[in-house]
């Protein structure tokens, strides 16, 4: 074995190449032409989703008759569009913010109805709720605006995607991406310095949105923000000591990243930079990591070589826990706040369906869980779009 010394220190040659790969820019990353539908789901999925339900076959007709219970699929839901949307912390005050992620969950759910039944009648009402809203709103305030925009940005063109490219007719179609272009892309697309999960909903968000829109360059700033935070957010060994930190963080010292890591000191394997605030939250990161490599997949760049070791570490290290196995004192102070939420099947799907990786507590958690329906967020049916789904 070659070794690499500076200043005392012992480097493989191997663990250096691994860190120079994984910090090196990449060229554009846009496509030459967008596979549409491609937002999180594509046609191929969507038609191996739509034969399940049909069939009756499971888990995907009980996760189906779950979508189409909740009020999100109701042909009676009323929209409720703001101009303005102001959200502050912990949804104080919320004036718009629950009807808005709400609203686009539906919008979502609905394009998902009418793509799997063929009944006219959903697609029009998430064509309601798109217009509804791209007619009304012009800004979101307060402190949480980001991440509100980051949620809402995410779900809502999952929807457009379908109903764009799988409905016979959008009149206003037009005038939705105008929204998404001039209300939600220009604040997601900064990206965010707080708690990781922040940036990574905001990237799918953006990353959706340029789908979409066919902004090319949206998307490659996206995917460079997305590569630079994904290392960030997941450590594994081969970081070396401690996490790594994104461009323009301030976390200059080890001190500071060990606070910015919720006061957590030990790194192993799969550990998340909010694991020890909440699951909850960390499951809203390792939701949109996956969310957003499935996007880019779709549209021809597969990302998963990259950042899979980390999502499939950090997927089993927190589902064991949450399987109830025993907090070690080093971790968190031998306290976990649990609750992962409905946000494995598309990493899971990722990695175990399609790549073959053994995933034992994954995988327990997830087929345990079954169906998995919606955070209420941004996290919505996974379990119908994306379990044991080869496409």
């Amino acid at each position: 074995m070659m070794f690499v010394r500076q200043r005392g220190l012992r480097i493989s040659a191997a663990a250096l190449l691994v860190s120079l790969a994984v910090t090196a820019t990449p060229a554009a990353a846009a496509p030459a032409a967008f596979a549409h539908p491609g937002v999180l789901v594509s046609k191929t999925q969507l038609d191996f989703v739509k034969g399940k339900v049909n069939s009756g076959a499971q888990p995907w007709k009980s996760a189906y008759d779950q979508m189409m219970g909740s009020g999100y699929a109701s042909l009676n839901r009323t929209p409720k569009p703001r101009a303005t949307v102001e959200c502050g912390p912990y949804s104080n005050p919320n004036y718009g913010c629950t009807d808005e992620r709400q609203d686009a969950i539906a919008a979502y759910s609905l394009a998902l109805a009418w793509y799997i039944t063929g009944d006219s009648r959903y697609a029009t009402k998430s064509i309601a709720i798109m217009d509804a809203w791209s007619a009304t709103i012009k800004t979101h305030t307060n402190s949480n605006a980001p991440l509100q925009t980051g949620w809402a940005g995410s779900s809502w063109p999952r929807a457009a995607e379908i109903i764009k490219y799988t409905y016979s007719s959008w009149p206003n179609s037009g005038r939705f991406a105008t929204m998404l272009r001039n209300v939600y892309l220009p604040v997601v697309i900064k990206g965010s310095n707080s708690n990781g999960n922040w940036e990574l909903s905001m990237m799918e968000a953006a990353i959706g949105i340029s789908v979409f829109l066919e902004d090319k360059g949206s998307y490659d700033t996206a995917v460079a923000k997305f590569r630079a935070r994904v290392p960030a957010y997941i450590y594994l060994t081969s970081d070396g000591s401690q996490p790594r930190v994104t461009p323009g963080s301030g976390l200059d010292t080890k001190a500071k990243v060990v606070k910015y890591w919720q006061n957590q000191s030990t790194f192993v394997d799969g550990l998340a930079q909010e694991t020890c605030r909440d699951f909850t939250h960390t499951g809203y990161g390792l939701a949109a990591i996956a969310d957003f490599a499935e996007t880019t997949r779709i549209q021809g760049q597969d990302l998963y070589p990259e950042i899979g070791t980390r999502l499939r570490q950090a997927l089993g290290f927190h589902a064991k826990y949450e399987l109830g196995a025993a907090v070690p004192s080093w971790l968190c102070g031998g306290k976990l706040n649990l609750g992962l939420g409905p946000v494995t099947e598309v990493g899971f799907n990722a990695m175990h369906t399609r790549l073959g990786n053994d995933m034992p507590s994954t995988q327990q958690l997830t087929e345990s869980r079954r169906p998995a329906g919606t955070n209420a967020l941004f996290v919505s049916w996974q379990t119908l779009t994306h379990a044991n789904n080869p496409s």
